[in-house]
C-alpha cells in the first residue's frame, strides 16, 4: 500500500453506536493519526470525520442527540469539513428512516432509509459498481467489499455514486460534495477497502482531485 500524500488527523465520532476499534485500526493502518472522541472541539480540529454505526437508526440518532452531536455534524459538514459515513453511519446522513418508526436523520443527503426489497439481511461480500465521473471512488469499480445490513438509502440519482446488486441494484455509496456515505465496511474489506479509504481521505482533504 502506498504512503499517504500527507499525514492527516481523522476524527472518529464516538456516540456509543459505532464499530470504533476496527475503524481506528484502519485509519492508523493508513499512516494517519486517529482521534476517537465525542468532544466537539477535538473533532472540529481534525482533517476529516468518520461517522461509523452499528445497530438501529432510531437508537443511533437518539445517541447523537444525547451527546449534542447532531447540530455539530450538520454545521461541520455544511462548513466543508469532510465527513465519511460507514454502514449505519451512511444511513444517518439521510433525511429520514422507517426502521422501527419514522425518525429524522442528519439531512445531509436527500433521501429515505427503508428495508431491502429482498427479505432478510445482506451479509457478505458483494461487488461495487461505481459511477465513473466520481474520481475518488472510480478506481474501486468492480472491487468486492464486505456488507452487513438490512436497510438501504433511496436518494436522487445525482447523489448515488455506487451500487451493488442482489436481485436488484441498491445504493452502496452516496456523495454530496465532501460528504460521502459507504454502505459497506471498508475497514473490514481487506486491501480493497483500505485503498478506497486512502483515496477518500486524501481526496476529500485536498490532496487529490475531487
Amino acid at each position: 500500500m502506498s504512503a499517504p500524500a500527507r499525514r492527516l488527523t481523522i476524527g472518529v465520532v464516538d456516540y456509543g453506536a459505532g464499530n470504533l476499534a476496527s475503524v481506528a485500526r484502519a485509519v492508523t493502518g493508513l499512516g494517519h493519526r486517529c482521534r476517537v472522541s465525542r468532544d466537539t472541539d477535538t473533532l472540529a480540529a481534525t482533517d476529516a470525520l468518520v461517522l461509523p454505526g452499528v445497530g438501529a437508526f432510531p437508537a443511533a440518532m437518539a445517541a447523537l442527540h444525547r451527546h449534542r452531536l447532531v447540530e455539530f455534524l450538520q454545521r461541520q459538514a455544511r462548513a466543508g469539513q469532510p465527513l465519511v459515513g460507514i454502514c449505519l453511519g451512511m444511513q444517518l446522513l439521510a433525511e429520514t428512516s422507517s426502521e422501527h418508526r419514522v425518525t429524522a436523520g442528519l439531512g445531509l443527503i436527500p433521501g429515505h432509509v427503508h428495508p431491502l426489497e429482498e427479505a432478510g439481511w445482506h451479509i457478505g461480500w458483494n461487488r461495487l459498481e461505481v459511477r465513473q465521473d466520481d474520481l475518488l471512488l472510480a478506481p474501486s469499480d468492480g472491487e468486492v467489499l464486505y456488507f452487513n445490513h438490512a436497510y438501504v438509502v433511496s436518494t436522487p440519482p445525482e447523489y448515488v455514486v455506487g451500487v451493488a446488486r442482489l436481485q436488484k441494484p441498491f445504493t452502496a455509496a452516496v456523495r454530496r460534495g465532501r460528504v460521502i456515505g459507504l454502505q459497506f465496511h471498508p475497514e473490514k474489506s481487506q486491501l480493497g477497502g483500505q485503498e478506497l479509504l486512502r483515496r477518500v481521505f486524501d481526496g476529500l482533504s485536498g490532496d487529490a482531485t475531487c
